[in-house]
């Protein structure tokens, strides 16, 4: 994949980007991709973001360890949506969980 690709990014330059284990098919994250972290991404072979909430970009794993070595990406059928399939060094959640994704929705 490279950045000349269809991709559309939207008003703020960014798309989603799903983040699964390669291994074992969980959906570990969700995270945002501007077109200079998905170039860092392509060039490093492990996953950049960009942080809306610090509004810079955000190399996984650089405080904690826990780097994400991609696999693959893939986009999806519209092209405004991104699966990367990732090796994780360790828990992707901040509070240490293995995956975001941990707390049911009470129905």
């Amino acid at each position: 994949m490279s950045l000349d690709e269809d991709l559309k990014f939207d008003d703020r330059e960014l798309i989603p980007a799903i983040i699964q284990d390669d291994q074992n098919g969980e959906v570990l994250m969700l995270g945002y991709i501007n077109p200079e972290s998905l170039s860092l991404t392509l060039k490093t072979g492990e996953v950049w973001f960009y942080s809306r909430h610090r509004q810079e970009l955000w190399h996984k794993g650089e405080t904690s360890g826990n780097y994400l070595k991609v696999r693959s990406i893939f986009k999806d059928c519209d092209g405004d949506t991104l699966l990367l399939k990732v090796n994780p060094a360790g828990p992707v959640c901040h509070t240490g969980n293995r995956s975001c994704f941990f707390r049911k929705l009470k129905t």
